[in-house]
């Protein structure tokens, strides 16, 4: 939020916020046919007729560093805390399909998130976890096929059969071209392969959600609210033409998709946010799409906290913040939530700090009356013109990307990345010029601060995931693993699900690295046209 030269207040995406809201805003209002009720078209109001009335949303606490050991310890004090679902971080070189003795891991193994090399990792990560009773959600995009395929061996291993699994992988590679840049392969070919992981899931895992479409990652890159929604939206409408090319239906794949978005501290547009966004979804997928099935229109949507709106300086002031987010994200209708620990800003979190986050969300559900009615702020004046303005603007994002060619060709020609760059040029220069106020940092800044130990990795873990990897290759059957790697690069060239031999390669314990590197030498990599 800022002030303009004229004095107009005005939102993150830029609308006029005024001082007074009274009936004249709500001129033409036709609550029948924006709102309807909760639970129904277009869903408004929220998603589920009741929301929270039944019971709260999932509270989820995104963890993961260091060795799958040291991560499975975190889960489990996360579990006996309340968190009733785990969200995975995974290391850099995890991300981009490499394993840890891979020289161009050096230095970045364990220190994002967990490092996973192979099925034995993820046997650590899981252990004493009963995987048919955990929710869980793997922030991995490029080689997500390769962790959901993982997870799926060790379910099996405590004889979880795939059918009874619940979670998501995020898996949403085309965020990656335009603000995140974990991508490995070519956008057609990451496509391909998306496209395999919901025809492979509809039949073997029917409870997982096979994307997470995000614009969390466009947020904490700049995005404005209207930007972060209409880019995300977008890129959903692609991976739906793209799954309809390989046969499937938009009422097949329609529910399981899922969404994941930033709550920032700007309460009011990001309650009218996300109620906008559940609208636009609704109409594009019946209107556009021709869907008949009502859970397929439902946009269903985890949310995390602004990480990018955390400070190091007075980092105590982000447990005020993150709460403040947090509620908006309730009063939005969030079907899950992460709330990011006050001291994130510095260094990975510690075990008191992500246990403090956690409680944020315990205090809103259970000492609060806001789970109590369904969208408390229905009807208000300011709400619904902002996501009556927010819809507008929403729309109209989506038309230009649409304009260009759809999501894949507005990446190539660099339309989204260079929007969301000019948006967070925009945000620097309000908070340098001290029109955006900033607590701590450009106003109310103290002179010292306190002192602060955070939690650091051990830098030793990369050894140790050298010689896991080193006793893995020993110990087993060479020639079994290059038979099912050429399996996987034969049906790279080809038009089969890939899934099922890249299964067959992780069973014989293939590495994350050996997979991906068969589908690089098939596929190649992609580079970005701005690179040069």
């Amino acid at each position: 939020m800022s002030v303009d030269a004229t004095g107009v207040t005005r939102t993150e995406s830029g609308l006029p916020l005024e001082a007074v809201y009274g009936p004249e805003a709500l001129e033409g209002f036709d609550p029948g046919t924006v709102l309807g009720a909760p639970g129904s078209y277009p869903f408004t109001r929220g998603v589920y007729p009741t929301m929270y009335t039944g019971r709260p949303w999932t509270m989820r606490q995104y963890a993961g560093f260091g060795t799958a050991k040291e991560s499975n310890e975190r889960y489990h004090q996360l579990v006996a805390a309340g968190t009733g679902g785990l969200s995975v971080a995974f290391d850099l070189p995890t991300q981009m399909g490499y394993d840890s003795d891979d020289p161009i891991a050096s230095g970045e193994v364990g220190k994002v998130g967990v490092a996973v090399d192979s099925v034995e990792d993820m046997r650590v990560l899981f252990g004493g976890l009963p995987l048919d009773k955990v929710s869980t959600s793997m922030t991995i995009n490029a080689p997500a096929a390769v962790l959901l395929l993982m997870y799926q061996l060790v379910a099996a291993e405590q004889g979880v059969d795939g059918a009874a699994l619940k979670g998501t992988i995020q898996n949403d590679v085309l965020k990656e071209y335009i603000a995140r840049g974990t991508y490995i392969f070519p956008p057609k070919q990451s496509l391909r392969l998306i496209s395999d992981i919901f025809a492979y899931c509809k039949r073997e895992m029917p409870r997982w959600n096979t994307i997470s479409i995000s614009g969390y990652h466009m947020a904490e890159a700049g995005a404005t609210p209207a930007q972060e929604i209409a880019f995300t939206l977008a890129n959903a409408k692609e991976y739906v033409r793209a799954a309809q090319a390989a046969g499937l239906s938009i009422d097949d794949i329609g529910p399981r998709l899922s969404f994941f978005f930033v709550a920032r501290t700007t309460l009011l547009e990001e309650i009218a946010k996300f109620r906008a966004a559940r609208r636009v979804w609704a109409r594009i997928v019946r209107e556009e799409f021709g869907s008949t099935n009502p859970k397929a229109q439902m946009l269903r949507f985890h949310t995390q906290t602004a990480g990018v709106q955390l400070t190091a300086q007075q980092p105590e002031v982000n447990l005020v913040r993150v709460s403040l987010q947090a509620l908006g994200a309730v009063l939005g209708g969030t079907q899950s939530l992460h709330t990011n620990s006050y001291d994130e800003a510095i260094a990975l979190p510690t075990t008191k700090a992500a246990r403090l986050a956690l409680r944020t969300q315990q205090v809103i559900a259970f000492e609060t009356d806001v789970c109590k009615t369904v969208d408390p702020f229905a009807g208000s004046y300011v709400v619904e013109s902002l996501t009556d303005d927010l819809e507008g603007s929403i729309t109209e994002l989506i038309q230009a990307v649409e304009d260009r060619g759809g999501a894949v060709a507005a990446i190539e020609q660099g339309f989204q990345k260079a929007e969301i760059e000019q948006s967070a040029y925009r945000t620097t220069q309000q908070i340098d010029e001290g029109e955006r106020t900033v607590v701590g940092v450009n106003r109310f800044a103290v002179d010292e601060e306190e002192p602060y130990e955070p939690l650091r990795v051990d830098p030793s873990i990369e050894a140790e995931q050298r010689e896991r990897l080193a006793v893995l290759r020993s110990g087993r059957d060479a020639s079994a693993v290059d038979s099912a790697l050429d399996a996987v690069r034969t049906a790279a060239t080809g038009t089969e699900n890939l899934l099922p031999p890249m299964k067959e390669a992780l069973a014989a314990r293939a590495t994350i690295g050996e997979v991906c590197n068969a589908l690089r030498g098939v596929w190649g990599t992609y580079t970005p046209a701005d690179a040069f």
